[in-house]
This record gives structure tokens, C-alpha cells and sequence, in this order.
């Protein structure tokens, strides 16, 4: 599975939403919503041909439990989810949305145990913050050989080309100045 583009706008609130359905981006992630508004948003997104990705621990009403992935994959129908939870991604899957696992370099031990969930539970992506690590990027790509998103932290577009040069398929960030659709 691959992206057809390198920058992944990371949306917090309906205006920059709004402005990015006017671009030519293929994905928007919604980082910050509330559950009510959620369909609509979603809907909205692939109204103007977008694919929606929700970032499922940030959606404020929605638990990550069984329920909430059900109602999220059989009402609101995103394309995609992203979560630090594997249980959400597995559940992604039941519900054929693409699913992107966040991994927070934290520490050896944290790395070497979300490692051997990826291995696991195969997400489609695999997001790993901060993003500013370019060595960690081709590490981790290298273990788990799933495509590896980078985010969290990266405020210019040279951290943007590092990030990309070390392996990353994409970086996801909510700084629209790096959007440049």
C-alpha cells in the first residue's frame, strides 16, 4: 500500500478543514472533533474526493472500545483510522478502513515492545512520533516492514526531506505552512 504524497495535512480544527477541501491533497487526517460532528466531517471530506482518516483516541465522545469501532466503521465510515491502540487496529481491519498504529519513541524497551505488536497485528501504516528521528525511522522501517509515516514535531520542510529520505513514506503534520497544496 502506498501514498500517493508525501506531506499528509493533520487537521485540529473546520477552517483549515474547510481550505483543504479546495486543494488537490488525496488524504486529510482529522486530528481533534467531536463525535456528533464526526459524520458530517467525514462525509464532507469524501464528498470532495478525499480519503478521511480519524485519529480515533482524539475524537472527543467516541471510546476506542468494540462499540465505538463498530459504530465508527458501519455509520461513519471513514477511510482510515489511526490509534496507538491495537485493538483499534485490529478492529479497522474488520471494518476494512486502513488502519496506521502510532509508536512514540520514548525508550529502547518501548520501541522493542510495540515492535512486536506491530509484528502482529500488521497495521497498514505505522506512525512514528516524533518524526524528527530520522535514524529511528529507518530502524524501525526495517524491523517491522510495514510503510512508516512520520509526525509529531516536524515544523520545517527540511525536517520534512529528512524524515522522507530516511525511509518515511509520508509525514503527517498540522503545520499548514508544510501542506503547500
Amino acid at each position: 500500500m502506498s501514498l500517493n504524497q508525501t506531506v499528509l495535512p493533520a487537521v485540529k480544527n473546520m477552517k483549515d478543514f474547510e481550505k483543504l477541501l479546495q486543494t488537490s491533497t488525496e488524504y486529510i487526517i482529522i486530528l481533534e472533533s467531536r463525535l456528533g460532528l464526526l459524520h458530517k466531517v467525514v462525509r464532507a471530506g469524501q464528498k470532495a474526493g478525499k480519503k478521511v482518516w480519524v485519529h480515533v483516541d482524539l475524537i472527543q465522545g467516541l471510546k476506542a472500545d468494540d462499540y465505538g469501532m463498530e459504530f465508527l466503521g458501519r455509520v461513519v465510515k471513514p477511510d482510515g483510522v489511526i490509534s496507538t491502540r491495537s485493538h483499534v487496529i485490529q478492529q479497522a481491519k474488520k471494518y476494512k478502513l486502513t488502519s496506521v498504529q502510532r509508536l512514540f519513541l520514548i525508550d529502547s524497551q518501548a520501541v522493542e515492545h510495540n515492535v512486536s505488536i506491530i509484528k502482529k497485528v500488521k497495521p497498514d501504516y505505522v506512525e512514528v512520533l516524533p518524526g524528527i528521528v530520522p535514524g529511528m525511522i529507518k530502524e524501525i522501517k526495517d524491523q517491522i516492514g510495514v510503510p512508516v509515516i512520520a509526525g509529531g514535531l516536524i515544523r520545517t520542510e527540511i525536517e520534512t526531506k529528512e524524515a522522507i529520505q530516511s525511509g518515511a513514506s509520508a509525514v503527517s503534520t498540522s503545520r499548514a505552512e508544510l501542506w503547500n497544496f
